[in-house]
């Protein structure tokens, strides 16, 4: 009670001071009696009931035995001896990782307080040389997951790092095997396999577990200082494949309709000539049987095709039909123009007193 007399009169320090001494007598009380035989019962259930863990859905637990990895669990509630004889790691294989090269993603926040991705280029890195000697800048993403968690964990001692330098030393001979025109327009997919599958061999020779899932350059730009001109030559080079498109999508219309006609021509020349082909055939046929005719009698198929003649000149021909018994040169006169004109003919040519009487 001195104690408490010493802090006058302050109501929360004294009763602080009371909780501290009914604190002291309950675990006097408690020592006093069972409660250390309790403690003591308790403590290695504790320890026994240390070793339950629980793997998630995507992930696999690792067992250690005295640090060294036995092995691996599905997810579920685990069980494995207490540590400091076992112990477990839980690694993340379902989660899809990024690497950059070139560039940092920096995220900044906007004024309504929603975050964005704002890139930040690293020239150290984004820079290379080309196999033609120019400089380009690049900006290299990666995506990644861990495939196998004992390498991941026990194969390198740094396995995200071994991956980012891996990239930027996959990019580099990528890059260096190809030209900068090259690299920049057609053989740009074909520049990010070649990285994607050579950053892929380095990280398994280096046992690090990883699995590259997508590896895309998102900018292939030479450097600013000529960066304009660069893109005028790629604007360049894209007319022209457009105009080399243009031109043979026009010969593919113009070929085929000149060899459709070509084709029909052709057809119509054949048929012209089989059809003179036959006639000639059918006429030489009809004179052969002619002649056949005449050698058998000559006199009958000569007055005979004499007057097939006739009857075939005949009807094309205009006639004049004179009556009467009255001959004269009045056949010979020209009855056709006189038929034409009559009156014309009566005024310029009058009968005679002599033609009259008659």
């Amino acid at each position: 009670m001195d104690r408490q007399r010493d802090y006058g009169d302050n109501p929360l320090a004294q009763e602080l001071f009371q909780r501290l001494e009914d604190l002291k007598n309950s675990l006097q009380q408690f020592t006093n009696g069972k409660g250390v035989w309790i403690i003591a019962a308790l403590l290695p259930l504790l320890w026994l009931g240390s070793g339950f863990y629980v793997v998630g859905p995507g992930e696999r637990g690792v067992v250690l035995l005295f640090r060294e990895a036995t092995e691996q669990t599905e997810p579920g509630l685990r069980y494995h001896l207490p540590w400091p004889i076992q112990s477990h790691e839980i690694v993340d294989i379902s989660q899809v990782r990024r690497a950059e090269v070139g560039f940092r993603t920096v995220a900044q926040e906007s004024q309504s307080r929603d975050t964005r991705g704002d890139a930040r280029t690293v020239p150290g890195e984004a820079l290379m040389l080309t196999g033609d000697e120019n400089i380009v800048e690049l900006q290299f993403f990666v995506q990644y997951r861990i495939q196998d968690p004992l390498k991941f964990l026990f194969g390198a001692s740094d396995p995200e790092g071994i991956l980012h330098t891996s990239a930027e030393v996959a990019l580099r001979s990528a890059v260096g095997r190809n030209t900068i025109d090259y690299t920049m327009t057609d053989g740009r997919v074909e520049v990010q396999e070649q990285a994607k599958s050579a950053l892929q061999e380095l990280l398994d020779a280096y046992q690090t577990g990883l699995l590259v899932s997508e590896a895309r350059l998102l900018v292939v730009d030479p450097p600013k200082e000529v960066r304009d001109a660069f893109h005028d030559v790629v604007r360049a080079l894209e007319d022209r494949d457009r105009l080399v498109k243009e031109a043979d999508g026009y010969r593919e219309g113009v070929v085929p309709n000149a060899r459709g006609e070509a084709a029909q021509v052709l057809q119509q020349a054949e048929g012209y000539k089989a059809q003179r082909v036959i006639r000639a055939q059918g006429d030489a046929a009809r004179f052969l049987g002619v002649l056949t005719e005449y050698q058998k009698a000559k006199a009958v198929t000569r007055d005979r095709l004499y007057l097939e003649s006739v009857e075939r000149t005949m009807p094309t021909i205009e006639k004049f039909i004179l009556g009467g018994e009255r001959g004269g040169v009045l056949p010979l006169l020209p009855l056709k123009g006189l038929l034409a004109s009559p009156t014309l003919a009566a005024s310029e040519n009058p009968p005679t007193p002599t033609e009259s009487v008659r």
